[in-house]
């Protein structure tokens, strides 16, 4: 097997261990042989010897499956982003959470969902088109503020990113506390979990997810350029304002559609990119797309600490995110101090 394919084999190793494990374990548990004899029934047209069979088919299409994939679209999407954002500001701290592109999308959901937008078939479009608007809203305040004449300073980033985030996330508790018909569902979104269940989150999100990600991976040689600055990477050739305009879209599309539809989620745009450039390094052609499967896989993982941490009651996954998150941080701060490896 050649150096260059061994990431990605790794990664989807790892990335199917956590589809097995997501779909297996829950408040009933389906073991991996059981699995295997529903997929071969499946696959064969044949009928399952299992006694079980019909209680696992219905636990596995209706809950297990739509909430699976949901919950690995959601970290791809939510991962690939960061890693955009990281190289598109030259910036190790960016991500959709850090610099308030997630609180953004956050508040145009919430108002999507107290202006009970959501609602039927039209309802799975309008809250991801708010997310999306309130998302590049944010993404903008944040870069006009921490612009410093051409240059996007980490300190002023950063601060402009949580001062945005503060008052995106206070507005929207705001709007939740004069909104009692749906404080319920919008706190348990803004705590990275979702109310929404079946096929139709999955349906509605895979193509506002899909075309930003082809669009981030279809830039990631000019992600490459940029890290040389603007100046130089005009120099050779690279339409940088163009360039720029298209990341930034579609990392806050990416972004608003996970949030709209599972909440949230904070630390996973900032943790999976930083741990695939350290084990494999900053080759955005590379880093993005194992950015996608490891981002898949980590947040799947995290979803099933969620559902039995505490079982039968369970955790919201942003919640898991941030204790994991949050000291990665911190440790990536005190190694910035020490060295550089961006």
């Amino acid at each position: 097997m050649k150096t260059t394919s061994r990431p990605f084999f790794y990664s989807l190793f790892l990335l199917a261990a956590a589809l097995l494990l997501s779909v297996a374990v829950g408040s009933v548990f389906i073991p991996p042989a059981a699995l295997w004899d529903l997929a071969r029934a499946a696959l064969t047209g044949r009928d399952s010897v299992l006694p079980q069979a019909d209680t696992y088919r219905i636990i596995l299409g209706s809950l297990r499956l739509p909430r699976t994939l949901l919950v690995a679209f959601t970290g791809a999407a939510l991962a690939t982003s960061g890693g955009a954002y990281q190289g598109l500001f030259r910036n190790p701290l960016a991500d959709p959470y850090m610099i308030g592109v997630a609180s953004g999308a956050g508040l145009g959901a919430v108002l999507a969902m107290t202006a009970q937008w959501a609602r039927g078939g039209a309802g799975m479009l309008a809250v991801p088109l708010a997310a999306f608007a309130g998302a590049l809203l944010a993404v903008g305040i944040v870069y006009q503020l921490a612009r410093v004449g051409r240059t996007l300073p980490t300190t002023t980033l950063i601060l402009a990113g949580v001062a945005v985030s503060s008052f995106c996330t206070a507005l929207s508790s705001y709007l939740m506390l004069n909104s009692t018909g749906e404080l319920r569902r919008a706190l348990v979104w803004q705590l990275g979990g979702t109310t929404l269940s079946g096929w139709g989150p999955v349906v509605a999100a895979l193509p506002y997810l899909a075309v930003g990600c082809l669009v981030l991976l279809a830039n990631g040689h000019a992600l490459n350029v940029l890290q040389f600055g603007d100046e130089q990477a005009k120099q050779l050739g690279l339409p940088v304002e163009r360039v720029r305009g298209i990341i930034v879209l579609a990392a806050t599309l990416t972004t608003a559609a996970a949030v709209a539809f599972s909440g949230v989620i904070g630390f996973v745009g900032l943790v999976v990119p930083h741990l695939v450039r350290m084990v494999w390094g900053g080759d955005y052609r590379r880093l993005l797309p194992l950015s996608i499967v490891c981002g898949a896989a980590f947040l799947l993982i995290a979803d099933v600490l969620a559902r039995t941490l505490m079982a039968p009651q369970e955790l919201p996954v942003g919640v898991i995110t941030s204790l994991a998150g949050a000291p990665f941080f911190l440790w990536v701060l005190r190694r910035n101090k020490q060295q550089s490896y961006w």
